[in-house]
């Protein structure tokens, strides 16, 4: 009597769904960009169910980070930041986007993303989406004043500019200044873009 052995594990034909999963939202995300790219559409271009890509991502921001290779997760990061006194919220940006590009691998896909963004309409248009929804968008939305995305974005061209500077023209002494100088330098201005009342 023959004995069948079953393998444990995930049925056949499923060990390649996730990577399909990232090269449709690959897809989808450079023709569509990051708000108009959807769940449902990339499910289809994968061929497998929309829950499949919840199981494996979870939110939109989960799979696009995925895609552009940075383990950076703003939406969550945000809150906290503005959860501490509002006097040192400043600080606490210039600190979390500098401490986090301190990681090698953050680092060196961080730069790469720069570069592309910087240099590929295509690639860039899905990194504005993702950084206006999820980064400038949920400091807004914390902000109680009419021209807050402005000031958010103003907050967002600061940063640019810094991690452009520090690490990919890697222009001296910014490239080598500790963490806590520039975050005591900059900081203050990032707190008077998001907080100074207009004259």
């Amino acid at each position: 009597m023959s004995t069948t052995i079953r393998r444990r594990g995930r049925p056949k034909g499923e060990s390649d769904s996730r990577e399909r999963i990232v090269a449709a939202a690959e897809h989808e995300f450079g023709e569509h960009g990051y708000d108009g790219a959807t769940i449902r559409a990339i499910a289809g271009r994968a061929g497998v169910d929309s829950a499949l890509v919840h199981h494996y991502f979870g939110a939109k921001a989960d799979l696009f980070a995925e895609v552009i290779g940075i383990p950076l997760r703003p939406d969550v990061e945000v809150p906290t930041i503005l959860q501490g006194p509002r006097e040192e919220v400043g600080e606490r940006v210039v600190r979390y986007v500098l401490q986090s590009f301190e990681h090698p691998d953050v680092r060196r896909r961080g730069v790469t993303m720069i570069r592309v963004a910087v240099g590929s309409k295509v690639m860039g248009q899905p990194l504005v989406g993702f950084l206006s929804r999820e980064l400038l968008g949920r400091i807004a939305s914390g902000m109680d004043t009419p021209d807050a995305m402005l000031r958010a974005n103003l907050v967002a061209s600061q940063m640019a500019g810094l991690l452009l500077t520090r690490y990919v023209v890697r222009l001296q002494p910014i490239a080598d200044a500790p963490i806590e100088e520039l975050v005591a330098r900059i900081g203050p201005t990032v707190q008077r873009y998001l907080f100074e009342e207009r004259p």
